[in-house]
């Protein structure tokens, strides 16, 4: 059996991939190439030469990620701040734009003793257990209103708890109702939210339109209407003190912190960019004074 070049391999991956318009094409060949090995990318130059069936194996994979299958769905995880969690078909696949909303919140937490975070439109679960790994004294509250979102939520939340993690609280509801954690009124030191917010009739990727559930990427409103009511939710929720960090589409960076800060118990409201640049989350503080 004659052994070949991974670095062939991975570049022909990398041209078939490219073909296909997939946009990040070397680095997707060689994630798939170290799912395929079972090594960190970073060690991919340490193993100079591969098996046939390797080869073979890589291939099949790049096929499949060249239909514009996500590569989350490829190799089964997704990872966001320390922790990777299970990504399938039923649940939006995290962004690494998010990454910077959590390196947010837990900014935000530093000097708190046992906070309370809510986690709305939760998903895979994937910002609450990031924030219960970093933080083990806090408690967790994370909502989502799909029972596929859920039941991959609870899959990750098990596996995560199994590890050493802190347990999350995981609910079944609808931020758009008003009474959603209102136990938790004015008990909150941190919202995060990664709502669905892509305009209805965007054009987006085959990646999302084949794969993500549309609940989880479009709203009505312009994209608008549910971070109307997490936005509410955040103002009722949040102690004096407390932030809110919710994720937009890159054409909201006006709309919503002027929804932000049309509540007058908000405070600090800032815009901030993601890693290409363009207006990806907004911030706000919770103060003291008027009713939310």
């Amino acid at each position: 059996m004659n052994r070949q070049p991974l670095r062939l391999a991975i570049m022909e991956a990398t041209r078939i991939l490219e073909d296909a318009g997939v946009a990040s094409p070397r680095a997707d060949a060689e994630l798939i190439a170290s799912h395929v090995l079972g090594v960190e990318r970073g060690r991919l130059p340490l193993v100079p030469l591969v098996d046939p069936p390797v080869v073979e194996a890589i291939r099949q994979l790049v096929m499949r990620r060249a239909k514009r299958v996500p590569l989350q769905h490829l190799t089964g995880w997704a990872a966001l701040g320390d922790i990777t969690v299970d990504i399938g078909p039923g649940v939006f696949v995290p962004r690494p734009e998010t990454e910077l909303l959590l390196e947010w919140g837990l900014k935000l937490l530093k000097g708190r003793e046992y906070p309370v975070v809510v986690d709305l439109c939760t998903g895979s679960g994937v910002l609450a257990l990031a924030v219960a790994h970093a933080r083990p004294d806090a408690v967790v509250y994370a909502v989502d209103v799909d029972p596929n979102a859920l039941a991959w939520a609870r899959h990750n939340a098990d596996l995560r708890a199994a590890a050493g993690d802190t347990s999350i609280r995981l609910y079944s509801g609808d931020v758009t109702d008003a009474t959603v954690f209102a136990e938790l009124d004015g008990l909150v030191d941190l919202v995060l939210c990664n709502p669905p917010y892509v305009p209805q009739g965007t054009q987006v990727p085959p990646e999302v339109a084949e794969h993500d559930p549309p609940v989880a990427v479009f709203a009505p409103g312009g994209g608008l209407e549910v971070i109307r009511h997490v936005v509410a939710a955040a103002a009722r929720l949040l102690r004096p003190g407390g932030g809110v960090a919710i994720e937009h589409d890159d054409t909201h960076g006006k709309a919503v912190p002027a929804l932000l800060s049309a509540r007058r118990v908000l405070t600090d409201v800032v815009d901030h960019p993601d890693l290409a640049g363009r207006p990806r989350f907004v911030t706000a503080l919770r103060t003291v004074g008027s009713a939310a």
